[in-house]
């Protein structure tokens, strides 16, 4: 028996199937080629009428149902790129692999990678939806978007000329008991700079200072938890080393912007005079840090351990001391929440990724807010603490919130519906995470949109799973919706 036939079992079973197969293509973000040609291929095998652009967007067309025919067009979207994160001791090449999946009770979960549920859950119900031959639905317009986690570049290129429908179903919120009606706007800040190499002292003890088993997690959805930023957490261990007279040798933390860092590696070369005394305080120093995240990064570790330093130069003491000032400056987490919609994160950034090796130097963050003004004013204040590294400091991918129309028809018809289908009113609620709402409303103007979707926890991280019975519920409603409209 294949590992993955217990999924392609649980029900809907046309869904699960579609997950299956999606998940065995690779799509990384930036590299949608062969998802792009899968999902293409879908649509002529079912006989349908299937667009795709330069950038490998995809849109297929399907009449409505039966009685259907002549009712209003219908958008469905969903993106078709994922997240790629795996454990540091997880074998995985995202480029050349499908994802490895198992059942956990109630969760469908990936070994030591992202899951792909984000947003591959959405995928798999609209390729469930458009081979369906049972399904009551208006005429559809199902629109497939690529790079949706790394720059948003399908729905920022899609041809306003493209879709018809006046509704849009985005397929994309990872809350069952949620309608989203509105999101947060971003922008990707970098800083660059270089330095010339400095020789190593000669009495130095190379060390490998690292920072693991971080939660980690979606940076706007999850950033109002609190979790520990891995690059924040070697930063303060590197005050101290610099403290001791240590060099930086080399430092790489976190990875996607959209993630929360959870792992920080660096290589420094301390006096051996002071290598005993600075072992002692990173041991209190990890103590301390252990504790102040116990509760939202339960399985923090901090190691210390010998690094070879042969053939390698370090960052100069005045950069290395302006790298930790820039860092120490750079704010990561919630900036301001929202003054008119209870817990709400209105601003946010990410210090998403620290990359310093053999001269070069660079700093990744993404900027959030449902305040365009307020991100460009975060961007700023970010451009000027990093331009402290004497480099340059870019601003690009910037993307519109969306902004949210609570008393619109289909949001008030999808709260009725839940309503009467699960006997409690959904939450209606903007997010602090990205859609590709925003984006596509402005280029369709007076479009009507609600995101929902099932419950799926731990998002860009490699503890993503999505709950099987969320997706019964939420796939239950999906139809209802699609059948009264």
């Amino acid at each position: 028996m294949n590992e993955h036939d217990p999924i392609r079992a649980l029900a809907p079973t046309p869904l699960w199937n579609s997950f299956v197969e999606l998940n065995a293509v690779p799509r990384p973000s930036k590299k949608e080629k062969r998802v792009s040609d899968f999902v293409e291929a879908q649509g002529k095998s079912y006989g349908l009428e299937t667009k795709r652009d330069s950038w490998g967007n995809i849109l297929i067309r399907k009449p409505g149902s039966l009685g259907f025919e002549s009712h209003p067009t219908v958008v469905l979207q969903s993106h078709i790129d994922m997240v790629c994160q795996k454990n540091a001791d997880t074998d995985f090449d995202f480029e050349t692999q499908g994802i490895e999946m198992w059942i956990d009770g109630d969760w469908v979960k990936a070994r030591g990678t992202t899951l792909g549920a984000d947003n591959g859950i959405g995928v798999a119900t609209m390729l469930a939806t458009l081979q369906s031959k049972e399904m009551k639905h208006p005429p559809l317009e199902c629109l497939f978007t690529i790079d949706e986690e790394t720059g948003m570049t399908g729905a920022k290129e899609l041809d306003p000329t493209w879709l018809h429908g006046k509704v849009l179903l985005n397929l994309d919120t990872e809350q069952d008991n949620e309608l989203t009606i509105g999101c947060a706007g971003g922008a990707d800040v970098t800083a660059k700079a270089s330095y010339s190499l400095a020789e190593i002292g000669k009495d130095s003890l190379g060390l490998q200072l690292s920072v693991r088993g971080l939660t980690g997690g979606h940076s706007g959805t999850e950033i109002h938890l609190g979790r520990g930023n891995a690059n924040k957490l070697m930063n303060r261990l590197l005050w101290g080393a610099f403290g001791f007279g240590a060099q930086l040798v080399r430092l790489e933390g976190g990875s996607l912007r959209n993630a929360i860092p959870r792992e920080s590696t660096a290589i420094i070369a301390v006096p051996k005079e002071k290598s005993d005394s600075f072992a002692m305080w990173v041991m209190k120093e990890s103590l301390t840090m252990r504790l102040e995240n116990e509760v939202t990064d339960p399985s923090l570790q901090i190691q210390c351990v010998p690094a070879k330093l042969e053939g390698l130069g370090a960052v100069p003491n005045e950069i290395f001391l302006r790298l930790l000032s820039v860092i120490a400056g750079t704010i990561s987490g919630i900036q301001r929440m929202s003054p008119s919609i209870a817990g709400l994160v209105q601003t946010s950034n990410n210090l998403a990724r620290v990359v310093v090796e053999q001269g070069q130097m660079t700093l990744m963050c993404l900027a959030r807010s449902s305040v365009d003004s307020e991100r460009v004013a975060l961007t700023e204040s970010l451009k000027a603490v990093q331009s402290i590294l004497g480099g340059e400091v870019t601003v690009a991918g910037e993307y519109p919130g969306w902004q949210p129309i609570p008393d619109s028809a289909i949001v008030r018809k999808m709260q009725a519906i839940y309503d009467r289908m699960f006997g409690s009113e959904p939450h209606v609620a903007a997010c602090h995470a990205g859609l590709e709402c925003g984006i596509i409303g402005s280029k369709f103007p007076g479009m009507e949109m609600v995101s929902f979707g099932p419950n799926i926890l731990g998002a860009h991280s490699p503890d993503e799973r999505v709950q099987i019975s969320s997706v019964q519920k939420f796939f239950r409603f999906y139809t209802e919706v699609l059948a009264s409209l």
